[in-house]
């Protein structure tokens, strides 16, 4: 399949369409509602999912606490393989970085409450209660 990528500097697409074809998020409804959560700024400002971005815009996007920073080199109307999508943007080398630190926190310090699933049993109930000074 031919995926037209347009690089011109007048290029532009609605915000959660260009997030949902440089594969940020699975669907376009969940682009559109991180858009609309403030996950996602151009320029330093929230938008919401209509907002065009256009190519050389400098869009923030927040995963999952994990922050890119990434310039927009083209726009694609179609969501295409992988190696398409990266080609519609550019990661700042700094977003980078601080995304490779957090990663290297997460995988050094596990969340402590990553393991707890549902509700406490009676044996954790008397422990909670007995920490928090309950009786």
């Amino acid at each position: 399949m031919n995926y037209k990528i347009s690089t011109e500097p007048g290029a532009r697409m609605r915000i959660d369409k260009w997030l949902w074809a440089a594969r940020f998020y699975k669907t376009r409804s969940l682009a559109a509602d991180a858009v609309e959560k403030g996950r996602v700024r151009i320029g330093g400002a929230a938008v919401k999912p209509a907002k065009e971005v256009r190519v050389g815009d400098l869009v923030v996007v927040e995963i999952e606490r994990i922050v890119w920073e990434v310039q927009v080199l083209g726009v694609c109307e179609v969501r295409g393989p992988a190696s398409v999508a990266q080609t519609l943007y550019a990661e700042t080398a700094e977003s980078r970085a601080k995304r490779e630190v957090e990663a290297e926190r997460r995988r050094t310090y596990r969340e402590p409450a990553a393991a707890l699933q549902g509700r406490p049993t009676k044996r954790d109930r008397r422990v909670i209660d007995k920490l928090s000074g309950g009786e």
